[in-house]
């Protein structure tokens, strides 16, 4: 018996909507169920990455994101007394064609996302159906709701928050670091026009450890920690929120309190992020300390990672190694995201003075400066990939042109299976090539000559630092490979994703 949905996702958050998203422009069926009764309408993530834009770019939100977005440049560390302690900060597009720092308010960019559901013929999203139980077998998943409705879907996936149902009803531990504090979050809509210097700002003070940073335009975030000896439940009141804006002149006069909340930020990921057809994916497989700001950002990167590995799957792959991979690529990375949160971390939740002027002494730079570069985050050690310079790294998304079309990597070929090649380089056999156009590969000639103008010259002096004149990049933009054959390239991505047939339907090993 066929399943009803070839995916069920718990949650539409921005993992699962982007998840969803990324799954029907691969023409798979999707049903999304959201136990709330309507969209959630208060912000919780302000920033995120320029990866990540790459990503919500593949998901149809290109035109829409200048929109909903503020740039930072700049991201810096003070102490209580205004020295600086770090600055970070990145000039012009990432390596992924956005930039490097974007700042939103969530309701906004989950509304966008939603729209784009809505239009898909491929996808349906259900508010109010809280799933109850689910069982599984060697062809499907059967997921019940709240209101006694049975879907049958041949994975699930749960992007169902931090406190996971589908993760406990798998069973699944959480290795926890044991790194959390208390704090209090204030989201404010400001009603004058006022620039911020610097835009995002982090506080390093024992008096009270402060984040200031945008929340999108128009509008502002403050985080206040916990201090020893205080309650969260004290700290969380309206009144003891404007108390705590009222020195950087923010009033009930100038700004509308959008959100006040106390929360506690953990350290923490599942060991193991899927069980037979059910997987995790976001806040149900980790949670990072804010810091950083990767926490939606690493939930979106999952989803950029399991949809390209599901649609494989649906078209016959190996299903054990290609989510065996999902863990083996995902886990580390998000581990490592969250272990540079936690030493971010380390540096402003200080609320002892001694401590804090040790740190002070050890960590002041000059006034003047320069920015540091953003740090990097790592790329993939592991997994589907090939051993060479570049591979598990990040393809450059640059100004190309291609007949009339003229605009970013992504908006002109398209994000997938992309095999990249400077002035010609890009021959394959007919077999081969039959093979590749079959995952939905796409040959892509760079170059003056080619059939994509490198208008900028920018992935031949890309490629050349690589010493290569071909990469093989995934849908998740990541490199496969790189090197100067590239037949070679695709007959190892062949190997490494099996066989995969072209009748929809998973082979009798899975």
């Amino acid at each position: 018996m066929a399943a009803d949905v070839d995916v069920a996702i718990v949650g539409a958050g921005p993992t699962g909507l982007c998840l969803a998203l990324l799954l029907a422009n691969a023409g798979r069926s999707v049903i999304v169920l959201e136990r709330h009764t309507e969209a959630y309408p208060l912000p919780r993530a302000v920033h995120f990455d320029g990866e990540v834009a790459r990503l919500l770019q593949a998901c149809g939100l290109g035109p829409e994101l200048p929109g909903l977005t503020e740039p930072a440049d700049v991201y810096e560390w003070r102490n209580g007394a205004g020295h600086v302690l770090l600055r970070f900060g990145i000039e012009g597009p990432s390596t992924s064609g956005w930039p490097a720092a974007n700042m939103f308010n969530q309701p906004d960019l989950e509304e966008a996302l939603r729209r784009q559901v809505e239009a898909s013929p491929h996808l349906e999203l259900r508010f109010g159906s809280a799933v109850t139980s689910f069982t599984q077998d060697a062809e499907m998943v059967t997921v019940t709701t709240e209101d006694g409705s049975i879907i049958t879907a041949t994975f699930m996936v749960g992007c169902d928050g931090a406190n996971s149902p589908t993760r406990e009803g798998l069973g699944i531990p959480l290795e926890d670091h044991g790194f959390f504090f208390d704090w209090l979050v204030v989201d404010v809509a400001l009603s004058d026009d006022r620039t911020f210097v610097p835009s995002n700002l982090q506080i390093c003070d024992p008096v009270r450890p402060t984040t200031a940073v945008s929340g999108g335009p128009g509008r502002r975030r403050w985080e206040f920690m916990c201090l020893p000896g205080e309650t969260l439940d004290a700290l969380d009141d309206r009144d003891a929120a404007w108390e705590l804006l009222a020195p950087w002149d923010v009033t009930p006069a100038n700004a509308e309190m959008v959100r006040h909340a106390g929360y506690r930020f953990r350290a923490r990921w599942a060991t193991r992020w899927h069980d037979g057809r059910v997987i995790l994916a976001g806040d149900a497989a980790h949670q990072t300390p804010p810091f950083a700001g990767q926490g939606m950002c690493t939930g979106i990167r999952d989803a950029a990672n399991l949809a390209w590995r599901l649609d494989l799957i649906l078209s016959g792959g190996d299903r054990a190694s290609l989510l065996a991979e999902y863990d083996l690529e995902r886990i580390p990375h998000a581990a490592s995201v969250i272990g540079f949160a936690i030493e971010l971390g380390k540096v402003i939740c200080i609320a002892d003075p001694d401590e804090a002027r040790a740190r002070d002494e050890l960590m002041a730079i000059s006034p003047d400066a320069a920015p540091t570069e953003t740090p990097a985050l790592p790329g993939l050690e592991a997994g589907t990939l090939l051993a060479s310079p570049g591979a598990g790294e990040l393809v450059l998304q640059a100004r190309v042109r291609r007949g009339d079309a003229e605009g970013l990597l992504d908006d002109v070929v398209g994000l997938g299976w992309r095999l990249l090649c400077m002035d010609g380089a890009a021959t394959l056999d007919r077999e081969l090539l039959e093979w590749f156009t079959g995952i939905g590969g796409q040959v892509v000639d760079l170059g003056a000559e080619g059939d994509v103008v490198d208008l900028e010259g920018s992935y031949g002096r890309w490629l050349s630092d690589l010493g290569a004149s071909c990469v093989l990049q995934r849908p998740d933009a990541y490199a496969f490979g790189t090197g100067e054959e590239p037949s070679v390239l695709v007959r190892a991505l062949r190997t490494a994703l099996g066989e995969v047939h072209s009748d929809g339907g998973e082979t009798e090993k899975n």
